[in-house]
């Protein structure tokens, strides 16, 4: 069994390219989806000798299967947000510490010691539904911040209590909140990153997410728009801190494949599909095929660029153009 240690240790592409095999081959035997899938498209573990021939799970197989290979019962189960009548993704998670871990580096890696910042949390459409790894995310962090909170519609409350506090603060807001709130008061907020999460979930119509950054910079009267990249289906997140490109933590890893070949990765720069290397997905699947679309740099941040056409319209960072 590896350690948290091993995972959140990384400081080499060799040590990255180490245990993505070792997870690789565990999970190909232990997690039976992904078992499964792989002899459906005829990979034979043990012939995969480098991390780029490893084989993406489809995102789509956590709302049908149960993508698990703990050896007991998880401690929580964390579920996407979907609109009526569409089935949610399930992630089971083994263990919550090996979760929190995850988070707290992702976020120390951009913004440093929580405690330095306060970090408000404008997330209406999340708390009103259980099993949001967002909002369990949220919570630990305001605890580690110290200060901030929780508003669900009591904006004047928010900014009032934003007004008054000393600290660098952090603004996390889902996308429509966010637009609620600036066209509702057009707050200029001081010392304060302003970080949205998540598209429009069917409250208000999407626009390009330029566009929709240049009204939250004027409004709110800020140089950038911060961005939160999860889902349900990841134990990481990636930020962004300006411009929508986002940048991954040492574990974390985003590569571009074909749209219309899930087996061709493409070179830096190219336009398709995203697929995501969580290595502390490590109760689960660490390899992840999304229907996002977006390019990869060379130095391995990436941009988001919509949805593939028929995917389902579901709770993750975008807005789709």
């Amino acid at each position: 069994m590896t350690s948290s240690e091993t995972i959140f240790g990384i400081d080499s592409r060799e040590a990255f390219e180490r245990l993505a095999l070792e997870i690789f081959r565990r999970q190909a035997v232990a997690c039976a989806p992904y078992r499964e899938y792989l002899a459906l498209i005829g990979v034979e573990p043990q012939q995969v000798r480098h991390s780029g021939e490893i084989p993406h799970l489809p995102i789509e197989l956590f709302k049908s299967h149960e993508v698990y290979c703990g050896d007991r019962e998880p401690e929580a189960v964390f579920t996407s947000s979907a609109t009526t009548g569409m089935t949610s993704s399930r992630h089971a998670m083994q263990s919550l510490a090996l979760y929190e871990a995850a988070f707290r580096g992702s976020f120390r890696t951009f913004y440093g010691d929580p405690a330095r910042w306060s970090l408000y949390a404008l997330l209406p459409n999340y708390l009103r539904r259980k099993g949001s790894s967002l909002v369990y995310m949220a919570d630990r962090l305001i605890s580690d911040c110290g200060s901030g909170g929780f508003y669900l519609d009591d904006c004047e409350a928010l900014l009032r209590d934003m007004a008054a506090d000393p600290k660098p603060k952090i603004l996390l807001g889902v996308s429509y909140a966010l637009w609620d709130l600036v066209e509702q008061y057009a707050p200029k907020l001081h010392d304060t990153v302003v970080m949205e999460t998540g598209g429009m979930k069917g409250y208000r119509e999407e626009i390009p997410k330029e566009e929709f950054h240049r009204i939250l910079c004027e409004a709110f009267g800020v140089k950038e728009i911060h961005s939160e990249y999860g889902m349900a289906e990841l134990t990481s997140q990636a930020y962004s801190q300006g411009g929508n490109r986002f940048r991954c933590p040492a574990w974390m890893r985003v590569t571009v494949r074909d749209i219309n070949d899930p087996f061709c990765t493409l070179p830096a720069g190219s336009r398709g599909g995203l697929n995501i290397t969580d290595l502390a997905n490590w109760w689960s699947c660490a390899f992840i095929q999304t229907a996002d679309t977006g390019r990869v740099a060379a130095d391995g941040s990436f941009v988001i660029e919509g949805r593939i056409d028929r995917s389902d319209i579901r709770g993750c960072n975008l807005l789709v153009q």
